[in-house]
């Protein structure tokens, strides 16, 4: 009984707003794992934070370094980084000692393991082809990638410069929309409940965001198609960066309020 409880107390603490790949695969992994080792005091989630920047490193390292084998590992090691990047904030909920600090280590090294990733996997095409298209395809996408957080974070900037209450009636709405009655999947529902879920997420790739990398990079890596995955990853980049700015800019500019106030995708 008690093993079912810890597992439940676990599974509270996953995000109910995760992106489309940690959704149904690296957070519930994670879920798993922290079942193992959330009581082991000495591992902190700070620590795992690290751990996860350190093995993403490492997998940036094998893709310079090239190789069918290299590539295989690093693979690998990329949805390992990912995993420990869940583990995380869970583990920080399940103990209550979230921390403002965790929260900006955390995010900060999420965007420099992407940064790092895709220019080694630019290099490695590169290398294999000799071609300079990668690297330009690389640059595009996660140029924009940037434009995209940035557009977020600038429009909530001025919302809370023109409104100092903004981030208040901001959080109301999303605890809102998170408490819209319906069924919830996760433990104890129903396969049917849990079934509707996971083909309900599914949409969430379109919105190419973070995890969607982590997926589409491990993917290139284990099978070849490297460059075709960067030109789907610029090319997506580049309408979500161009699509964003636009709609952020127009809600500003009609002084949407309404919109503005729902959570704010990237």
């Amino acid at each position: 009984m008690a093993e079912v409880s810890k597992l439940e107390r676990l599974w509270a603490t996953k995000n109910p707003d995760d992106e489309w790949w940690s959704s149904f695969v690296t957070s519930p992994t994670a879920i798993l794992v922290n079942w193992v080792v959330v009581d082991w005091r000495w591992l902190t989630p700070n620590l795992i934070t690290l751990c996860s920047l350190i093995t993403g490193i490492g997998a940036a390292v094998l893709m310079v370094l090239g190789g069918s084998t290299n590539f295989l590992i690093a693979a690998g090691m990329i949805q390992l980084s990912h995993v420990l990047d869940c583990m995380d904030g869970q583990m920080a909920k399940y103990r209550g000692m979230s921390s403002r600090f965790g929260e900006y280590f955390d995010k900060v090294t999420d965007f420099v393991q992407v940064f790092l990733w895709f220019a080694a996997l630019a290099y490695a095409a590169y290398a294999l082809t000799g071609d300079i298209t990668p690297v330009l395809l690389a640059f595009v996408g996660v140029s924009l990638y940037s434009l995209r957080v940035y557009v977020k974070y600038v429009t909530i900037f001025i919302q809370v410069q023109h409104d100092s209450e903004y981030l208040k009636k901001a959080a109301h709405e999303a605890l809102a929309t998170r408490a819209k009655p319906g069924p919830k999947a996760g433990i104890g529902a129903s396969w049917r409940v849990n079934l509707a879920w996971l083909v309900k997420e599914q949409r969430k790739f379109l919105l190419f965001n973070e995890t969607v990398f982590v997926f589409l990079l491990s993917a290139a890596l284990v099978t070849g198609l490297i460059v075709p995955m960067l030109w789907l990853f610029a090319s997506s980049q580049v309408y979500l960066g161009v699509a964003r700015s636009w709609q952020r800019g127009r809600q500003i500019y009609l002084n949407q309020q309404a919109e503005l106030l729902k959570p704010m995708a990237k």
